[in-house]
């Protein structure tokens, strides 16, 4: 008998473990590092991750900058900047549309070699001038920068992702420091080193990731504070007026 209540407590400890493990796999902190370490995988990985965690309606922040208020896919064919969407109710969005190719910047050429030399970041309320080419057309515009606050739906995430180019999504060390959470509330701390495709110098850099979870468990809010002054200065840039 006391053999059998022991083997019974011994099973109940056993599924008690399970059900804890199966717990800690699926809580806020786990899936939030985990969704670090698969962008630090691969393409596919990190689609197939948001695909699964990410809310129907969520939202990914990455953060403000001063510029335009546009984007391009800047795997199509090199040396080109064809605007694929437009920020709603940003300087972009009064004077360009999707289709249009950038051909200068501020009388700066748009090529492969000068990707980098774009003056589309600077001073808010600033003018840039610009040619660019809509409908086999040549035509000048002029646009004042402004604060952009992107956000971007699951359905524009995963579009961008399947974009890019799986042979430019290099694998490394999520090198995760530290995972913490309130509420419903999750920030990770990781680091990374990495190459810029522009300058071809190294870089190093720490990024808090702050995740927002809903009620059943996806995420529904994702933002980045990272170290881009840092990572500027490490190429030799530095800020001036």
């Amino acid at each position: 008998m006391k053999f059998l209540q022991t083997l019974i407590l011994g099973n109940l400890m056993i599924l008690s473990l399970g059900l804890s493990a199966m717990h800690h796999e699926n809580s806020p902190e786990s899936i939030a590092e985990a969704w670090i370490k698969a962008v630090h995988t691969g393409k596919q990985e990190t689609i197939d991750f948001v695909t699964k965690h990410m809310a129907s309606d969520g939202i990914n922040a990455p953060g403000r900058y001063v510029g335009f208020g546009f984007t391009y896919n800047p795997n199509a064919e090199p040396g080109t900047m064809v605007v694929t969407g437009i920020q709603p109710d940003s300087p972009a969005s009064k004077v360009l549309k999707a289709g249009d190719a950038f051909l200068s910047v501020n009388g700066v050429r748009v090529n492969e070699r000068n990707m980098g030399k774009l003056n589309f970041r600077g001073k808010p309320g600033e003018e840039v001038k610009a040619v660019i080419e809509r409908d086999g057309k040549r035509q000048n515009i002029s646009v004042a920068r402004g604060v952009i606050s992107t956000t971007y739906t699951k359905e524009q995430v995963l579009r961008n992702m399947n974009t890019a180019l799986a042979e430019n999504w290099k694998p490394d060390e999520a090198n995760i420091v530290e995972v913490m959470s309130k509420d419903n509330v999750v920030y990770v701390l990781h680091w990374a080193k990495d190459t810029d495709e522009d300058s071809s110098l190294p870089y190093e850099a720490y990024t808090v990731t702050r995740f927002v979870f809903n009620e059943e468990g996806q995420v529904e809010r994702i933002a980045n504070l990272s170290e881009d002054r840092f990572v500027l200065e490490q190429q030799g840039y530095t800020i001036s007026r």
